[in-house]
């Protein structure tokens, strides 16, 4: 299969987790299949893919199970010193 973006071969099938929604509307979805180019690093997800994100999105009440997960917060100043930061990428 041909990058949509770069056009190389060799475009593979990758299995990805997502969240969306924060807090108590917080929903991760597993096992989503996405298309990722080894050669200009694009990853991008089908219009079936997409669709049937948006479908688990609007019916997450009967189709997610609860789960009871571990939050970190990140900590600046537990980041190392002279790493890059984000704004300079």
């Amino acid at each position: 299969m041909l990058c949509a973006s770069c056009g190389h071969p060799g475009v593979q099938l990758r299995r990805v987790t997502r969240s969306s929604g924060r807090g108590s509307s917080l929903l991760v979805i597993e096992n989503i299949p996405m298309w990722s180019c080894p050669h200009c690093g694009e990853s991008y997800f089908s219009a079936q893919t997409l669709h049937e994100i948006e479908r688990i999105k609007a019916l997450r009440k009967s189709v997610a199970v609860d789960r009871s997960v571990p939050v970190a917060v990140f900590q600046e100043a537990h980041a190392q010193p002279g790493a890059p930061s984000d704004a300079a990428r």
